[in-house]
């Protein structure tokens, strides 16, 4: 029987042709997207699970109530660790100390890379289950051991065995390699690690960092833990709430501190707290995506329904004569199913093609490195589920429809279709087109809004402004020499040193005070050093007062606040006002800026207090020529750079590119949602090519006579087109309001965010006409030039 079936599947695939083609076509492009989606949920939903023990390990964090708003960060203290071994320590497994993952300059002779990397207390290689490949984990024991990645033990010692081998790191310490460990992969929150170091290291690397091993208030570090076996975060986050609570000053006892372990299992996906509550994060994409996979496979799906019973008038007859032999109406519904299975079977095989095809571009879009896993059979099974389930989607419809015909009327010539018949194939057609200006609107939405954003005044002039990291001491007392040695050359106009980069703000303080404040208000700044020429070097704006100069030497006791701070604590003419810091230190406010945008631009932007210092400073500012071109400003830089710091490698980067990085996630969502929207028209206008080829063949005769008594090529276009018009009109009515009330409502987690007016729906209105107008225009001319006498002898 089901060679049978197969058999007659075939003659009808081959018998019609062009349905057979939209069929195939179509289904294979929504299952492209089902499979391209499925891909990138996986390694989402994978993240980080690369970890042997990924659902013990977990980060801490801290939540500190402030002025009635609660703030969730994860820097803390040296003494946290301390704390949640001695006093807590039956709750976890392993705890680490850690840096911030930083760039750091690793040396081997002649060699000087840029890498990134962690100094880690002894228990984090165990902790985090390193894939070792050379040494052990038990790598930083001792104050000058070094583990390195697979790649960079690569970059600094070729094919060559670098354990117990040495390395000067940022040319100034004398590490031993005592360990290679496997890449972190691609979707892993530890992806581009390449060494780490150790915590003996750190702690004697700086002064501070050794007067902070004690402090409770040096919230500059982190730690990682691993939960013991017998116990869960929620215990865990009950037992530790209080852990810093019970040591902060007498200043801070106004604010409420409570600890917690956040689960490696939320860092990716739900990494976003609001007022202390874990809020979603890049979780609400994997919910979108996968709808729009299932919504564009449904397109397809009503594809096959519409072209299969539309075509029903050919196949009654077929139906007619096996109910007459005895066929059962099961066996029909059956043979239907069969022939629409093998069909997306067809497609199945046709989609992996067009996956393997689109994946380079896929990953380069949405930043990931999946690949087919073709010799995975859970891969080839779920192929087979999905194809099988596509099939009986699409073959419901007209299986239910075609097996309900009456044999008699059938045989007798006397079956027609009919209007009613056509009503669910124009609900289906509204709903595709519902579907398709839905994901038009969202995607215009998405563009709206990141140009909104970066049209979004930032304060400072990003042009040919270059930011070099500070990344050892080579590149300290430095300032002088290489700005005079650049002026000289003509590469720059400005240098200067901030103990930030452009695109985000390091250090956030408390302790600030001023005239006139509330008592009971804890004042929190974001703090960045800088040194003369900082101003000038990125362009910002005065509003008040002036800026820092080397001709006023009380300058080191000045301060610059931006608009932000202003308002922030109140003040009216606020140049020459007293701002206290930490209850002895007075400074004098010498100017007010514009608000500089640098961090996330689709927020407001926090106070800034601005100090004047040259020893807290990490990152050096160029301001390039404008009358040199970029390029030998840079060439310049390399050169003087090799000059004065030989053993450092030269590496920079754009002002504007650092700011273009922030977008990275919303332009991967638009670019994405954009790709899918465009495959999603694809196979609606297959959809509605395919019925207006039936529909000016159904109606060959009318339009042959129509010619005859006169009718002009326009007469017979409207003909053929106002209703497929009159259903896109009818499928924009139900998509408005939906995509209004679906993006209203995605905006509203952008505090500065776009508007969304009556032009872009009206946009989206006249672009779903124009496609249906070019989709049905090529059939209903065609139909118009045919010859009627050709159209009259047609039966």
């Amino acid at each position: 029987m089901i060679k049978n079936f197969l058999k007659i599947t075939w003659r009808n695939l081959n018998k019609n042709r062009m349905s057979s083609f939209i069929n195939v076509g179509g289904l294979a492009l929504g299952m492209t997207v089902t499979i391209l989606i499925g891909l990138w949920l996986k390694d989402e939903l994978d993240y980080d699970k690369s970890f042997d023990n990924y659902e013990r390990l977990g980060q801490v964090y801290g939540h500190v109530t402030t002025n009635g708003k609660i703030y969730t960060g994860r820097a803390m203290p040296i003494p946290m660790s301390t704390e949640l071994r001695s006093r807590y320590g039956r709750n976890f497994k392993h705890i680490s100390m850690a840096s911030w993952m930083e760039n750091h300059i690793l040396s081997s002779g002649d060699i000087h890379v840029g890498r990134k990397g962690f100094f880690m207390e002894p228990e984090a290689p165990g902790m985090f289950s390193l894939k070792m490949l050379r040494g052990s984990q038990n790598g930083l024991e001792k104050p000058n051991d070094l583990m390195l990645s697979e790649s960079a033990a690569k970059a600094l010692f070729g094919d060559a065995d670098p354990i117990t081998k040495q390395v000067k790191l940022d040319n100034k310490d004398l590490v031993t390699i005592t360990g290679v460990f496997r890449d972190f992969p691609e979707n892993s929150s530890f992806k581009g690690v390449d060494f780490l170091a150790s915590w003996q290291l750190y702690v004697a690397s700086e002064p501070w960092i050794q007067n902070a091993q004690d402090s409770w208030d040096e919230n500059s570090f982190q730690v990682f833990a691993e939960i013991a076996d017998n116990t869960t975060f929620e215990k865990v986050n009950a037992s530790i709430r209080n852990a810093k609570q019970d040591h902060v000053s007498d200043e801070q006892k106004n604010q409420e501190f409570r600890t917690i372990v956040h689960p490696m299992r939320d860092w990716h996906l739900r990494s976003n707290w609001e007022n202390g509550v874990l809020a979603n994060g890049q979780d609400q994409y994997l919910w979108m995506f996968g709808v729009i996979g299932f919504f564009v496979l449904v397109l397809a799906c009503i594809n096959f329904m519409n072209l299969s019973t539309a075509r029903s008038e050919r196949r009654a007859k077929e139906v007619g004569i096996r109910k007459t032999v005895g066929s059962e109406r099961r066996a029909i519904i059956l043979q239907f199913l069969c022939e629409s299975v093998f069909v997306a079977l067809v497609a199945f095989l046709l989609s992996v093609l067009l996956v393997n095809i689109a994946l380079p571009w896929f990953n380069e879009v949405a930043g990931k490195a999946v690949t087919v896993p073709w010799g995975e059979p859970v891969f080839w099974l779920s192929g087979l589920v999905l194809s099988i389930l596509t099939g009986l989607l699409a073959g419901s419809y007209p299986a239910l429809y075609m097996s309900a015909f009456d044999p008699a009327s059938v045989l007798k010539g006397a079956f027609k279709a009919g209007r009613a018949a056509a009503i669910p194939r124009q609900v289906l057609v509204v709903l595709q087109f519902a579907v398709s200006v839905t994901l038009i609107i969202g995607t215009s939405v998405v563009y709206k809004q990141i140009l909104h954003t970066k049209d979004r005044p930032t304060g400072y002039d990003r042009d040919r402004l270059v930011m070099i990291e500070m990344r050892s001491p080579d590149f300290y007392g430095k300032l002088d020499i290489l700005d005079n040695a650049l002026k000289k050359e003509g590469a720059i106009e400005y240098m200067s040193e901030s103990s930030s980069p452009m695109n985000g703000v390091h250090s956030n303080n408390g302790g600030f005070g001023w005239e006139g404040k509330d008592p009971n208000l804890t004042a929190v700044f974001g703090t960045i050093w800088v040194t003369n020429d900082y101003g000038r070097s990125i362009g910002w704006e005065l509003v008040a007062g002036r800026d820092f100069s080397k001709d006023f030497g009380a300058d080191s006791a000045g301060v610059i606040v931006n608009e932000a701070a202003v308002k922030y604590m109140g003040m009216e003419d606020p140049v020459g006002k007293v701002v206290t810091w930490g209850g002895n230190r007075t400074y004098h406010i010498v100017g007010v800026v514009k608000d500089v945008v640098m961090s996330s631009p689709f927020e407001p932007v926090r106070q800034v207090a601005y100090f004047l210092d040259q020893e807290n400073v990490n990152f050096m500012n160029f301001k390039l020529s404008a009358r040199m071109p970029v390029s030998e400003s840079l060439a310049i830089l390399e050169r003087t750079f090799k000059t004065v710091m030989p053993g450092v490698p030269f590496d920079y980067q754009f002002a504007d590119q650092a700011y273009a990085e922030k977008f990275v996630l919303e332009e991967r969502v638009g670019k994405l949602a954009f790709f899918f929207t465009f495959l999603a028209i694809i196979i609606s206008c297959l959809g509605l090519f395919g019925l207006a080829s039936f529909t000016a063949e159904q109606r060959t005769k009318e339009i042959g006579i129509r010619k005859i008594v006169g009718a002009s090529a326009f007469t017979i276009w409207r003909l053929l087109s106002v209703d497929f018009l009159v259903l896109t009109l009818v499928a924009c009515t139900v998509a408005i309001p939906v995509s209004y009330f679906l993006m209203h409502r995605w905006l509203q987690k952008y505090t500065y965010r776009a508007t969304v007016g009556w032009e872009l729906f009206g946009g989206a209105v006249v672009l779903a006409l124009l496609i249906t107008v070019v989709t049905v225009s090529y059939q209903a001319l065609k139909a118009a030039a045919t010859n009627p006498v050709k159209s009259l002898r047609t039966e």
